[in-house]
C-alpha cells in the first residue's frame, strides 16, 4: 500500500531534478512528503505533506522543517534479540526525539544520505 503513494511522488522527484530548485525548505518538500508516507499512515502522511506544501511559498520563511512520526521504541531486551537475528544492520534513517521526556513518542526523521554509498 506504501508504494500506491510513494510512487507519484518518486515520478515527480525525477522530473523536478530537470527544473532548478525552488522549495523553500529543506528536505524538499517531495522528500518530507515521501518520508511521511514511509513512517506514518496514508492519512497522517497526506495531511503532513498537504500542509508542508501550503507553507512552501513566499508567505513563510522556509529553513529546516524534518518530518515528525509518533514512534515507541522497543525495550532493549527486544534489541539483542533482534541484533542476534538479523546481524549487522544498515542504518538510512535516524529518530531523534523530539523533547527528553520518558514518555516522549514524538521523533524527527533524519535520513543519513551517505548510507547508500558505505560499504559493509
Amino acid at each position: 500500500m506504501k508504494n500506491f503513494f510513494l510512487a507519484p511522488i518518486k515520478g515527480y522527484q525525477y522530473i523536478s531534478k530537470m527544473l532548478p530548485a525552488s522549495c523553500r525548505y529543506y528536505p524538499s518538500c517531495s522528500e518530507y512528503a515521501k518520508w511521511q508516507f514511509e513512517f506514518n499512515l496514508p492519512h497522517k502522511a497526506f495531511t503532513a505533506s498537504s500542509l508542508r506544501i501550503l507553507r512552501c511559498n513566499q508567505l513563510f520563511k522556509g529553513g529546516i522543517d524534518y518530518p515528525l512520526v509518533h514512534f515507541k521504541p522497543p525495550k532493549p531486551t527486544a534489541l539483542l534479540k533482534l541484533n542476534a537475528f538479523c546481524g549487522k544492520i544498515n542504518i538510512i534513517y535516524w529518530l531523534v526525539p523530539k523533547s527528553m521526556d520518558q514518555d516522549n513518542t514524538n521523533y524527527y526523521v533524519i535520513k543519513d544520505f551517505d548510507a547508500i554509498n558505505r560499504t559493509a
